[in-house]
């Protein structure tokens, strides 16, 4: 684990980034080698939230235009489990919107988690809100693998970012689902106008909490958001961020998460030597890379698809289409043409 000093002269780039890159890819390969886990996000309640996170279009009085929905019956989520497990996903991760899930909400939550890790064999992670013991003790029964409750940002920024509740509720959240057994998923938006001790001071704390998924998201300015100054966010400096993420939580599964293929753009397969997962088929509200484009990128990088169950056929499908396109003509027919001579011959 670096300390706050080396972390901020890799932030600051002090460090060169090929020997910030070497730094962070030694744990990523001791811990996870050349695997790379996907996660599938499902969006099992959408809108109707009476929270103001500034970076979310889902916060009240965003007027983003999304769709709002109310909590999706068993079987809906059942079936996109199914999707996900045919997708290639580690893991499925059901996403709730709202300040924090009833005891029937919990009820239900409970019993459909039961039957995606009994039917599917699925590894299940929830984001639900903000919970308390008796609720966290109900899903752990239940079989949930992963609770996970971004803190986003420090605790110093974190009122610019949310007023209607804070940091330590969030934080207490975190606590409570360790306390109940659970896996904790926690992790950072950057990119929302924080500094870098900010990014630090987050890092750290995770680390504290002994998080063992942490997400770095890069902010996304969708519209509905309330994040007055966002940051510029360089390729160069999500990967110094990536890093910072793994040298302070070297064991700790660190996800290239929402935002990546706008931010990193062709820097992506470089990420995948500091993180080791990542989501695929899209986020929240906006679609991202689908299964094929994000498969190519881990093959660029030389890295391989880890699955709980074998691969998939979708996968399999997509290897064998990727295999098929080797050849300059097929893959880039219009960019290997011959030249013509500029003068006549």
């Amino acid at each position: 684990m670096i300390d706050r000093h080396v972390a901020l002269d890799i932030l600051e780039g002090r460090i060169s980034l090929p020997e910030v890159i070497q730094m962070a890819s030694k744990p990523r390969f001791e811990n996870f080698g050349k695997k790379v886990r996907i996660h599938i996000l499902d969006n099992i309640k959408n809108g109707y939230c009476p929270e103001d996170c500034g970076y979310c279009a889902q916060r009240k009085n965003g007027e983003s235009g999304i769709q709002e929905y109310s909590l999706k019956s068993e079987d809906e989520i059942l079936e996109d489990a199914k999707q996900a497990k045919a997708n290639g996903a580690y893991r499925f991760c059901m996403v709730s919107s709202g300040t924090g899930p009833g005891d029937k909400t919990i009820a239900k939550l409970s019993g459909t988690i039961r039957r995606i890790t009994d039917e599917l064999g699925m590894k299940v992670c929830l984001s639900a809100g903000i919970l308390d013991q008796a609720k966290a003790n109900t899903l752990k029964e239940a079989g949930l693998d992963r609770y996970n409750h971004n803190l986003n940002t420090s605790d110093s920024y974190y009122k610019d970012i949310c007023t209607t509740h804070t940091f330590q509720d969030r934080v207490e959240t975190l606590q409570l689902a360790s306390n109940a057994g659970i896996g904790l998923c926690s992790g950072v938006i950057v990119g929302m106008g924080e500094s870098m001790d900010d990014i630090i001071a987050v890092a750290m704390e995770l680390r504290r909490l002994r998080v063992a998924s942490i997400p770095v998201n890069f902010f996304i300015p969708v519209k509905g958001h309330a994040i007055q100054n966002p940051s510029v966010l360089s390729p160069e400096i999500c990967l110094r961020i990536l890093a910072v993420f793994r040298l302070i939580n070297p064991d700790a599964e660190i996800r290239m998460a929402a935002g990546r293929e706008g931010h990193l753009k062709t820097m992506q397969s470089t990420g995948l030597f500091i993180a080791n997962s990542l989501f695929a088929a899209g986020y929240l509200n906006v679609e991202g890379s689908d299964a094929k484009a994000t498969l190519g990128m881990i093959r660029d990088a030389g890295m391989e698809p880890e699955f709980s169950d074998g691969m998939p056929e979708s996968w399999k499908e997509a290897l064998e289409s990727l295999d098929e396109g080797l050849y300059a003509e097929k893959n880039f027919p219009d960019l290997y043409k011959f030249k013509k001579s500029p003068v006549p011959i």
